[in-house]
């Protein structure tokens, strides 16, 4: 079984056990969220991933795009800073972002696995995109995920997540999707992508099929914010992962709705194509300012999986199994 590339390290893919696939660590989301997008507290970090630890987690995967890792504003007169774009001359994770994740991995004992890319619009309007080609896009993010992330000794371990805002891929999205497209191809790494509200996740695929991506080693996120079982099939029957990335506990008919979405994929026989996780990305939801915060899936949405009818064997393949074998492509 082949190693998967941590933020300090690198483990073997059989020792990744329970793994949420789509989380941040530390992000800023003060653009969307002014009061509660940035979770940049070191300290209450530990502590809420310590919560996951004692669940029974052992792995946690940081898709924080590089456009939420500094200052980051949709106003395209001040998104661009020194600090967003790097002394190596090009759009990735600030240095500080890797370094407080390295520190978080090595103080709270979890398996992190950093992501590397670009977001969607509006958030793509620095101009930065536009100034490059998919190809030195992809450049960049190759350099991530085999030399190290800004200057740093963290490597990228999975590509994304990739975005797109609205029903459509626009042209700035269309470019960052190629780019990881091509990134995927020379590295063979996982990429993971950002589609909610919309099933955007088919013409994600559709690029990324053009691109000639082996789309099993696609994940569409946030399939749960669209609540169409069609939708789902059609993902995962052309051969793609479906993440359910939004279970956070907010109301009891959330939960059920997400309960329903799982079993339904599982008994139409897609269980080796889920993957879920919670997509904390704001304070509110941390478990300390009462939210669900990183736990909630291997102890509460597992007991109502449980109740639901599905057995031990098929939850560790959901929760174990489908991560390792998305990380790996084993």
């Amino acid at each position: 079984m082949p190693d998967v590339v941590l933020v300090n390290g690198s483990i073997d893919a059989t020792d990744l056990g329970i793994t949420l696939m789509h989380e941040h660590l530390s992000v800023n989301l003060t653009p969307e969220y002014r009061a509660t997008g940035l979770v940049n507290d070191v300290e209450l970090m530990v502590e809420e991933i310590g919560l996951f630890k004692e669940a029974g987690g052992s792995t946690i995967v940081d898709v924080t795009p590089a456009e939420l890792t500094s200052g980051a504003s949709p106003d395209p007169g001040n998104w661009r800073s020194p600090e967003t774009v790097s002394e190596m001359g090009y759009s990735s994770r600030t240095k500080s972002n890797v370094e407080t994740i390295q520190r978080l991995a090595a103080e709270s004992e979890i398996n992190i696995v950093l992501g590397t890319g670009h977001y969607r619009d509006p958030y793509l309007a620095s101009g930065w995109l536009d100034e490059h080609s998919a190809d030195q896009i992809a450049d960049h993010m190759v350099r991530d995920i085999e030399e190290g992330i800004n200057g740093t000794s963290a490597r990228a371990g999975i590509i994304g997540e990739i975005g797109a805002d609205k029903w459509f891929v626009s042209a700035r999205e269309e470019r960052s999707f190629r780019a990881a497209a091509r990134a995927q191809r020379k590295t063979g790494l996982a990429l993971t992508t950002h589609a909610a509200r919309w099933p955007v996740g088919i013409a994600q695929l559709d690029l990324l099929r053009e691109e000639a991506v082996d789309l099993s080693r696609v994940i569409i996120g946030h399939c749960d914010s669209v609540p169409i079982p069609e939708y789902h099939e059609e993902i995962a029957k052309r051969g793609a992962f479906v993440q359910f990335d939004l279970i956070r506990g907010e109301s009891e008919r959330q939960i059920q709705r997400g309960v329903d979405s799982v079993v339904h994929m599982v008994r139409k026989g897609f269980l080796d194509q889920l993957l879920l996780s919670h997509d904390v990305c704001t304070l509110s939801q941390l478990k300390a300012n009462g939210g669900c915060g990183y736990a909630f899936i291997p102890t509460i949405f597992v007991e109502r999986l449980t109740l639901a009818g599905l057995s031990s064997e098929e939850i560790q393949t959901i929760l174990v199994s489908n991560p390792r074998r998305a990380l790996t492509g084993e």
